[in-house]
């Protein structure tokens, strides 16, 4: 038997995290690229009960276990206490019997399953299944997706030996691991130049289009960006791709904004066709966000999110600032800046160009396969 059949035999992996896209999605990518290698490898996922991975995996027919895990806003934590009192506290009381029933869990779990292979992505249910799984020997692994690592991830470099990161500055971080900078997994995109997508969303192929992103929930200021900026739209020569999110969608609905050079979405399900038709991007600079823009290359507007823990969207979105891949906007400037400065780079075709080289060079379209291949080698 061959050196390659004998690593690809079947193995049992556990993917652990969740509550955001933006950790689901890489979890969903590994497994998928796992059966794909062989189909017979057995894929578990565990995440936290109540949160939005315990929807969205079984829709991709993979199994999950949800642990009674949650976690507290550690910047709000005095305010909460002041202002919400009793009733705050008492729903933060059963956190030490959640870790508790969590680690039994685990256990349980780990017993059962006896995986070859645990990685962890963040999210609630991570740091404690990780946990559990490096003190019962079995072979761990973290997926940093950010330029910048969050607390439960610093935590557990401390017991964790493998890490697999996106950024090259991210390293000085977990000198004492052995880290692979692959890049960060992501969707099988494939964006090609495609006559239907134009039809797809109904717009004017010979007129170029802006794709405006605020996430599966929406961002307030980007779509008041677009708001306060309908009258530019329409006296312009482009159109607009707008995914609102799904909180704000039914409020936008009700301005009664009706031109066929802006599209409203609450949800873009073909992001494939939204990517092939669009010539400039703006977006939150979530990690894996910026990682499947980089792959896509083009030009781009990046607006962090300022509602994230330790700032991870600043620091992503400059780490592609730096490199010439984006223009920065502050949250609070993109009322009034966002669409304008979108216009104004569409006159600047050396710029675009520019753009389009530097997120080419940061791309790492291979990193899906990259990690699994090396997980392989780990194991054998």
């Amino acid at each position: 038997m061959k050196e390659n059949q004998v690593m690809h035999k079947p193995k049992k992996i556990i993917l652990c995290g969740g509550g955001t896209g933006g950790h689901i999605f890489p979890m969903i990518a590994i497994a998928e690229e796992f059966k794909k290698v062989n189909s017979e490898n057995k894929i578990l996922f565990v995440g936290s009960n109540d949160r939005m991975e315990m929807k969205i995996i079984p829709k991709y027919d993979f199994p999950i276990y949800g642990l009674w895990i949650s976690g507290i806003k550690r910047s709000s934590l005095i305010l909460n206490i002041l202002f919400l009192g009793i009733p705050f506290i008492l729903k933060n009381i059963t956190l030490p019997f959640k870790i508790l029933f969590s680690v039994i869990k685990s256990i349980y779990i780990l017993i059962k399953f006896r995986p070859d292979f645990v990685i962890g992505f963040g999210g609630y249910s991570s740091g404690p299944f990780l946990l559990i799984s490096h003190f019962l020997n079995f072979k761990t692994a973290i997926q940093e997706q950010n330029s910048y690592p969050g607390l439960t991830n610093k935590m557990l470099s401390k017991k964790v030996k493998y890490l697999f990161t996106a950024y090259d500055k991210i390293n000085n971080f977990f000198s004492t691991n052995t880290v692979f900078n692959f890049g960060n997994p992501i969707r099988n995109l494939k964006i090609k130049s495609n006559e239907n997508a134009h039809k797809y969303f109904g717009l004017d192929s010979s007129k170029k289009t802006i794709l405006v992103l605020g996430g599966s929930l929406g961002a307030k200021n980007i779509n008041e960006g677009v708001l306060n900026n309908i009258s530019l739209i329409r006296e312009s020569s482009y159109q607009v791709i707008w995914q609102t999110g799904k909180f704000y969608y039914k409020n936008i609905l009700s301005k009664n904004i009706k031109d066929k050079k802006i599209i409203i979405k609450d949800f873009i399900n073909r992001m494939d066709l939204a990517y092939s038709v669009s010539d400039i991007i703006i977006s939150r600079a979530g990690a894996i966000a910026i990682s499947e823009l980089c792959v896509i290359s083009k030009p781009l507007i990046l607006v962090p999110s300022p509602n994230v823990v330790d700032d991870h969207q600043t620091k992503n979105a400059k780490a592609i600032s730096e490199k010439g891949g984006c223009v920065l906007i502050k949250d609070s400037d993109a009322k009034n800046t966002m669409l304008k400065t979108a216009f104004d780079l569409f006159e600047n075709k050396s710029k675009m160009d520019s753009m389009k080289k530097s997120l080419s060079k940061l791309s790492s379209p291979n990193a899906t396969q990259k990690i699994v291949n090396k997980i392989y080698e780990i194991i054998w």
